[in-house]
This record gives C-alpha cells, sequence and structure tokens, in this order.
C-alpha cells in the first residue's frame, strides 16, 4: 500500500476515503493498489506524466471506470460500485463538453430541470451561478459565440448547479492560451475557497498544482510518489522522480562518502543526510535557484554558505527577465554542468560574460542526495 503525507488541511474530516484502489485494462495496470485520503472542503491535485495513471484516478472515483479492485467512500458512504449517476458529483473536463445546441443558460440548467424542480426555482439558481462565474449577461449566448475562457466557466457553473459535495476537473484549463489559464486558475481557486466544496483535479502542469493545491498527490507509472503540500514537494521531495518533475532541478551521478557527503568527480562535498551505504553510487541534486554567487551583499562571510565553495567558468547565459540562468562548469566535477538562476543584480555586480568564473556555494542543505538506479540512467 501507498504511504502518504497528509500535510496540512483545513479539516480533518475525511470526506473521500480510497484504499488499495487497482484498475487494469488486461495485463497493464493502470493503477496499482493505491490509498488516499481527501479532507473536507480541500482542493487537491493529482499531477504526473502522461500515462501515469491521474486521468484513471479520478475516473475511478466518479464511477466512469470503475475499479478492477480496492474500494472508494464517500462522506462514509462506500460508493464503490455505484454507477455515476448515482454519486455525488459534478465534473468538467478539459474539453468543457457543453451541448452546442443549448444556450449557456439552458447548459446550467440541464442538471437542475431533470431534478424535476420549478421553473422560478432553476432561472433563479442559474442567475446565480452566472453571476458567481462573473457571466452575469452571457446566458443567452451559445457556446460557439463564447470564447474558450467562458465556456469553461459555464462549463463549472454547471457542474455546481446541483450543489455536489465533490468537485472533480478533469485538466479544466489546459485548452486555453497562457494568459486566460493563469486568470481562470486564480478565479476558481477563490470560488473553490469560497464555496468550500471538495476538489480533485487532474493536471500535468506543475505551476497549476503549485499555486491551485492545498496538497499535490505526485503519480507516476500508476502509483503514488509522494502526497503533500506545495511547499512540501517542492522542498522536499521524497524520490528523484519528484525532485525532477516538480520545477528544475541539476542532477549529478556521483558516489557516497560519508552519512552526509558525497563525491563528485575529484570533489567531496557536504550534503543533506542521506543514510545510504559508503561508496553506492548516488544521483546528487540541487535546483538552480539554490546555487548561490559569493562576494555578493556579504555572502562571502556568511557562515550558511561556507562549505562547498566552487570556482565555476561560465559556459552560456540565457536572459530569463527577472534572473540570468547560467551554465557553470568545473573541471573537478568531470562533464557535468550546473545550471543556476542568478539575479540581475547579482550578475551585474559579478561583471559576468561568458568565459569568465564566479565563486558559488552549493549550501549542504540543498544538496539532495538519492541512490542511483538504473531506471533513472534510462530516463535521461
Amino acid at each position: 500500500m501507498t504511504p502518504q503525507n497528509t500535510g496540512d488541511s483545513e479539516s480533518t474530516e475525511i470526506y473521500l476515503q480510497i484504499d488499495r484502489l487497482t484498475k487494469k485494462f488486461g495485463n497493464f495496470v493502470a493503477l496499482d493498489d493505491v490509498s488516499l485520503q481527501v479532507y473536507e472542503g480541500e482542493f487537491i491535485c493529482f499531477l504526473g506524466p502522461s500515462g501515469c495513471g491521474k486521468t484513471t484516478f479520478l475516473r475511478a472515483i466518479a464511477g466512469l471506470d470503475i475499479q478492477t479492485s480496492g474500494t472508494v467512500r464517500q462522506a462514509g458512504v462506500d460508493i464503490s460500485a455505484l454507477p455515476p449517476s448515482e454519486r455525488d458529483f459534478g465534473i468538467v473536463f478539459q474539453s468543457y463538453a457543453l451541448f452546442p445546441n443549448l444556450t449557456a443558460e439552458r447548459n446550467i440548467a440541464f442538471g437542475l430541470e431533470n431534478q424535476k424542480l420549478g421553473k422560478s426555482v432553476v432561472a433563479a439558481r442559474v442567475a446565480e451561478l452566472l453571476e458567481l462565474v462573473g457571466l452575469p449577461d452571457q446566458g443567452p449566448k451559445y457556446p460557439a459565440q463564447l470564447s474558450g475562457g467562458q465556456q469553461q466557466r459555464i462549463a463549472l457553473a454547471r457542474a455546481l448547479a446541483t450543489s455536489p459535495g465533490l468537485l472533480l476537473l478533469d485538466e479544466p484549463l489546459s485548452a486555453l492560451d497562457a494568459k486566460v489559464r493563469a486568470h481562470l486558475r486564480h478565479e476558481m481557486k477563490t470560488l473553490q475557497r469560497r464555496l468550500g466544496v471538495t476538489t480533485v483535479m487532474v493536471t500535468h502542469d506543475q505551476e497549476e498544482a503549485l499555486t491551485m493545491a492545498d496538497r499535490i498527490v505526485v503519480m507516476n507509472h500508476g502509483v503514488i510518489e509522494q502526497v503533500g503540500t506545495p511547499t512540501e514537494i517542492y522542498r522536499e521531495p521524497d524520490t528523484l522522480f519528484v525532485a525532477d518533475f516538480i520545477g528544475a532541478m541539476n542532477q549529478v551521478d556521483g558516489r557516497t562518502d560519508g552519512a552526509n557527503s558525497i563525491t563528485i568527480g575529484d570533489l567531496k562535498l557536504i550534503s543533506r543526510n542521506h543514510g545510504l551505504a559508503s561508496n553506492a553510487p548516488i544521483v546528487a541534486a540541487i535546483r538552480p535557484e539554490d546555487i548561490v554567487p559569493q562576494g555578493i551583499g556579504g555572502y562571502s562571510d556568511d557562515a550558511t554558505h561556507a562549505e562547498n565553495r566552487l570556482e565555476m567558468e561560465i559556459e552560456d547565459m540565457e536572459f530569463l527577465g527577472s534572473f540570468w540562468r547560467v551554465s557553470l562548469r568545473n573541471s573537478a566535477l568531470g562533464e557535468a554542468t550546473l545550471i543556476a538562476d542568478l539575479s540581475v543584480n547579482a550578475m551585474r555586480s559579478q561583471a559576468a560574460e561568458i568565459g569568465s568564473t564566479i565563486q558559488v556555494a552549493l549550501p549542504p542543505d540543498r544538496l539532495w542526495v538519492f541512490p542511483f538506479t538504473r531506471s533513472d540512467q534510462a530516463q535521461r
């Protein structure tokens, strides 16, 4: 069974309990003995590369793909064998799935009309939802007359119309352009907080998960690699896969030396305590923003960065507006190249250019050590 880190949650009441869920398609195992708890009112994201099982997981919760084994409980009720129509959820798909022959207000009203509610009740609820998603005047329009962002808001309003206990979002923003996506994800998160509806979202977009989720479930090959808050996932990765998938990460092959030291090329470096056997093959990892330039703003006298100081030659520079992304080399590291994200001020102070050298530090508490595996080699 996959262990999980519960992290912080606004509620300690479990709303969704998934136990040992397995889903097979013939000989292919899409979900492999997955367990998870989702708390009431929580916004949780399933994050991972294509084919990792995240959409299958969402569809199993919805009853669209019944699991091969395992159980799903919602609000204390076992819904494992119930068809989708008897489960309490609203869902928004990547493609919006709006009825093209119905106006926006009729799309929203669809589920309410199926509940045989009175026309005045339906009309009031539709007007309320249009206001809620910021489209009070768009009700009479057909989907083809709306922008992609507006269509997605209507799809969201339709999913919320029957006041479901659970909201499922399947890559809801991936069809939108970057500017609209950034704006709408903020609006969706604000709306979710206001309504307090328990929400599960599938995404492959790291930034989307980091900015929207209370907790992130990182998935790979049908299993959960790690569960935690965005800060935990980014700053405290449990595995090399998580470290590599979330954000940019330098990876350099080496060997262990002591309990908190490693050797890369001809250099011995102090690292986080790794608990691995001596002289074991490892992958050392450090984020570009964690490489600290020295001799700027008093860093040279800062004991925090007294260890792991290196003279590095600048091999390449890329200006990215608020910072420079710099490729660094040191012959003692062998063939390894380190990518550092350095502030504009730091680069100006150093008068840095391609071919010049700068001194940097690799803070030991930011230098991660993971055991080397054949799969690591295959993925490079």
